[in-house]
This record gives C-alpha cells, sequence and structure tokens, in this order.
C-alpha cells in the first residue's frame, strides 16, 4: 500500500475517510460508525474532520468510532479561521479533543484563511504541538499566495499540509499551487476527490471508466492518486462504497486512459482562483 508521510509523524497510506456531514442524523449513525471501523481495518488511517463538521457531530461519532484502537488512526480536524487567535486555538483544540476523546490530534489544520494573523495562530500551533497535544500542523484552503503568507511567517516551514479541493473537475491548482507544494516538499491532501458524487453523473467519464474495468469511483479516486505528493479523502457514507474506493488504491492508469481524461477535462494554461467547497 503506498504511503505519504506528513511532518514528523508516522506515514500513512495515500487514501483516507473524509466525514464532512456524517453525525448529524442519528438514523445513519450506525452505518457511519461502521464504515469508519471497516477503514481502520482496512489500514485507511487518516480520518479527517473538523469543528465546523455538524457543530462537532462528526468529531463525537469518530470519537465512538475509533474507541479502542485510537493507535490505528490518524487524526486530522480543524479549527474555524474565527477561532485562530492564540487563546481561540487552544479553546478550540482543547474542545476537539474532548469530543474526539483522545489526548493528542495527529494534525491540526486552519480551516481556511481568515483576518487573524497567521503568525499568532501559528504560535498557537506551536504552543499546543511542544505540549504534545497536537503531532503537526497545516492549513487549508490556501492559496498560493496564502502558502508565501505561512513559510514567511516563525516556523511557517513546518506546515506540514495544505488540504485543497482537488478532482477531475477542479484542476486549477496544478497550474501554479501544486508545483509550489512540491518545490516546498509539502505534501498536500485533496478534499472532494470525486465531486460529492457529480462527477460519477457525467456520461463520458463513465464510458471510460468501463472502458478501464474499473468503478467511476475508483476511476476518479486513483487518477488524483496519480500524483506523489497526494493524499485523497473520499467520503463513503457506506461499507460497500469504502471497499470500493479502497480498491483504487490497487489501481494503476494508463497512459491512454489519462489522454482520455485530459480530453474530457483539460489541464488549466493559466491561473485559476482557488476553488472550495
Amino acid at each position: 500500500m503506498r504511503k505519504i508521510k506528513f511532518g514528523s509523524e508516522r506515514e500513512v497510506p495515500v487514501l483516507g475517510m473524509g466525514t464532512w456531514m456524517i453525525g448529524e442524523g442519528r438514523s445513519d449513525r450506525r452505518d457511519e460508525i461502521a464504515v469508519l471501523r471497516e477503514g481502520l481495518e482496512r489500514g485507511l488511517e487518516v480520518i479527517d474532520t473538523a469543528e465546523m463538521y455538524g457543530d462537532g457531530r462528526s468529531e463525537e461519532l469518530i470519537g465512538e468510532a475509533i474507541e479502542g484502537q485510537r493507535d490505528k488512526a490518524f487524526l486530522v480536524s480543524k479549527v474555524y479561521p474565527y477561532n485562530a487567535t492564540f487563546d481561540g486555538v487552544l479553546a478550540a483544540c482543547e474542545r476537539t479533543l474532548r469530543r474526539l476523546k483522545t489526548e493528542y490530534l495527529d494534525m491540526y489544520l486552519l480551516h481556511w484563511p481568515g483576518s487573524v494573523p497567521l503568525q499568532e495562530t501559528i504560535d498557537a500551533f506551536k504552543w499546543l504541538q511542544e505540549r504534545g497535544f497536537i503531532r503537526d500542523w497545516g492549513v487549508s484552503n490556501f492559496d498560493p499566495m496564502d502558502m508565501e503568507e505561512v513559510w514567511a511567517c516563525d516556523g511557517g516551514q513546518d506546515c506540514a499540509t495544505n488540504q485543497i479541493l482537488y478532482n477531475l473537475t477542479r484542476r486549477g491548482p496544478e497550474f501554479d499551487l501544486l508545483p509550489l507544494m512540491e518545490e516546498n516538499n509539502t505534501p498536500v491532501m485533496a478534499y472532494s476527490p470525486i465531486e460529492q458524487g457529480r462527477l460519477l453523473r457525467d456520461h463520458s467519464f463513465n464510458a471510460v471508466a468501463r472502458e478501464a474495468g474499473m468503478t467511476p469511483a475508483q476511476l476518479g479516486l486513483a487518477w488524483v492518486l496519480r500524483r506523489a505528493n497526494m493524499l485523497a479523502i473520499p467520503k463513503a457514507s457506506h461499507v460497500l462504497r469504502l471497499r470500493e474506493n479502497r480498491a483504487a488504491l490497487d489501481t494503476q492508469l494508463g497512459n491512454d486512459v489519462l489522454a482520455q481524461l485530459d480530453a474530457l477535462y483539460p489541464a488549466p494554461t493559466r491561473p485559476v482562483s482557488l476553488e472550495m467547497l
């Protein structure tokens, strides 16, 4: 299983599990917990969440799902930009740890750029890191100029990742952001790698998947995972979809398939503003 290393911590598989909008309905809770537990059993260690997701209910559900197997999970959560003052980060992290029922996060991210000076937020991340409450820190939804600002801060070179929207229909980062991240040896996390399922409704895309002997979801994930410096965090609502996603790790795309996808979804030829969901 191909792996990637974030910051100072352990290597993890390049496919993880997203949790946006889980924990919000009681009727789905059993299925959502089953997906996370099976994912851990299948080696998908990275579980991505945020204090924003369901106002903390996503974190609470994850805490229940990983009970007794915290050592198998690589937990990523995010702080709201309006909580990103020094004291605000510390308080938000404490709430997140309590909801997740854990003593530390493997990765803590600033959810998107805000008005609080980045240096203040980074200082808070460093404080948490030095005391063992987080292992590493990073950012999310940061464009090239934002990343340059991060790296210019004291301690900014310790930024372990940038989590961004990236998939076949959102290729803008390829023009400038992804090369910049590679130049600075900073891995990327790709959220919504199959465009929240919308990509799967494209008939032309489905035809390419059939010809390649893959499901559409596997093709979309395999395309994102073709990049060496990237981890994908699709959400799976059911165990069968999780198993389908997991199979994408074992898939290599040929040049003919890549050419067909480039024809359907051309790479950018100019700068494109970073999109986010």
